[in-house]
């Protein structure tokens, strides 16, 4: 299919998402499939979930492939999977700071404050900290293959403790947060129409992350070629 015409209907199903997200009113007993039902404690602030909780999906996926990429740099030494390491963490940093404003957001409403130091923004903190000293290991380091060799180090395993901060350290110890969305049962709690929009962000942002990798990967590579024909010159 076109790309052109991809961009497109993500930007149409985005634009659903959101519509829906912020015009679905919100009713005790819903009666008709455009409605969600109130949620104890949240009510309208519920909202937050069509986009704090994809964001951070999303960004667990871009730390994964990430991580994946940089495993396949190590076996096979091929510069394209140092790009995409590189790339997919920086567009897993960028959600993940997404996912913080959000949550900070949601926060300032429903506790008061921006930050409370609960264990759900202490570890993720902690996670921008180890991805933004990724990005400053990058910038320090002038040997290509030098480089990509320690990032890639770098980026397993900072990929093997990503989940350890995401969905370890919130569980295990007591929390303002509201219960996950995948509770301890496995289960979804959330009423057909809710679901329905819950999954439809999931899918539309998971879909702008692929995209978005895919013009990071062609930028850094022009950025590459542009320097080695400067050097060259």
């Amino acid at each position: 299919m076109d790309m052109t015409l991809l961009k497109f209907l993500l930007f149409f199903w985005l634009a659903g998402v959101i519509l829906a997200a912020f015009a679905f009113p919100i009713v005790p007993s819903p009666r008709h499939w455009n409605e969600f039902p109130v949620i104890p404690g949240l009510e309208d602030k519920a909202r937050i979930l069509f986009f704090h909780v994809p964001m951070s999906w999303t960004a667990v996926v871009a730390f994964i492939i990430s991580m994946i990429s940089a495993i396949r740099y190590l076996v096979r030494k091929n510069g394209n999977d140092d790009i995409v390491s590189a790339a997919s963490a920086g567009l897993g940093l960028l959600f993940c700071v997404l996912a913080t404003v959000t949550g900070s957001l949601w926060a300032k409403f429903n506790w008061g404050s921006f930050w409370n130091w609960d264990p759900r923004e202490t570890s993720i903190a902690i996670l921008l900290l180890i991805y933004g000293a990724y990005f400053a290991l990058r910038s320090a380091i002038d040997g290509e293959e030098k480089r990509a060799m320690l990032c890639a180090v770098y980026a397993i395993l900072a990929g093997v403790t990503m989940p350890f901060f995401i969905f370890i350290v919130p569980r295990i110890v007591a929390s303002l947060h509201p219960e996950p969305i995948v509770n301890s049962q496995g289960k979804i709690h959330m009423n057909p129409t809710m679901l329905t929009v819950f999954l439809a962000s999931l899918a539309g942002f998971t879909a702008l992350y692929f995209w978005m990798l895919r013009l990071r990967i062609r930028t850094m590579k022009a950025e590459i070629l542009s320097l080695a024909r400067a050097d060259a010159a």
